[in-house]
């Protein structure tokens, strides 16, 4: 797992990475035995320990046509995140996924003062624990060019009604990344929970704050299930 790192009174970011994978149904179509060895291997592959890396993986199966599970990848450096793609590339099953969607962005503090929430501190926004709850809803988030013409006294006014609304379900983790320059959205989105209904709710009354005015893209929206990668596998194929 990826600590943070200090370099005098800064805190290292982390590069985030939610890698979409879909399997090519070509594969089910294989022998048994060519299917299970497939498995073991890529199995053996997403659970060789990579300096650096934590990996944690969800299944999608069912829940959306064009994805069947996300990789949820955090690292100090994106060179990692490529060292393991090409072990996933050069496995069998490799040759029969392909990744419709892959969201990169990096950890930071956010611009935003949290007033209503005592706990809140700056390190917690640049270093993510993932993966204390079951389900997990990602999407890229972009907002609109206005937004950042806006005064920050307004922007921040606009934000404290947006936060009250979100410290109204405890249940619900966010996990915020900064997408600027280095992919299509500004942010990339991750709410981890154990209550989907909290989730729907929370996403419900956002809609009605001044803030939301100012989305212009929060899609694709991913609903996942955390576990292990044998049991996301089993349910693919």
């Amino acid at each position: 797992m990826t600590h943070p790192v200090k370099t005098g009174s800064q805190v290292q970011r982390q590069f985030v990475n939610f890698a979409c994978y879909k399997l090519d149904p070509a594969f089910r179509r294989l022998d048994s035995s060519t299917k299970e060895s497939a498995r073991k291997e890529l199995i053996e592959t997403l659970n060789t320990r990579i300096e650096g890396l934590l990996c944690l993986s969800y299944s999608v199966t069912g829940l959306r046509p064009d994805v069947d599970f996300i990789l949820w990848r955090i690292s100090l450096s994106p060179d990692v995140f490529q060292q393991q793609t090409r072990m996933i590339n050069k496995t069998v099953l490799g040759g029969y996924l392909s990744t419709p969607h892959s969201f990169l962005s990096m950890t930071k503090r956010s611009m935003y003062i949290d007033k209503v929430d005592p706990f809140h501190t700056h390190e917690s926004r640049t270093h993510i624990v993932p993966g204390r709850r079951k389900y997990l809803f990602v999407y890229p988030f972009v907002k609109t060019r206005p937004w950042y013409l806006l005064p920050m006294e307004k922007r921040q006014e606009a934000m404290d009604n947006h936060i009250r609304v979100g410290n109204k379900y405890p249940s619900v983790k966010l996990n915020t990344t900064y997408s600027f320059g280095l992919d299509d959205q500004d942010f990339v989105v991750a709410f981890e929970t154990d209550e989907p209904k909290d989730f729907l709710d929370l996403v419900m009354e956002l809609r009605e704050t001044e803030a939301s005015l100012y989305t212009q893209r929060d899609t694709p929206m991913f609903t996942a299930i955390q576990m292990p990668i044998e049991q996301v596998l089993d349910l693919m194929f």
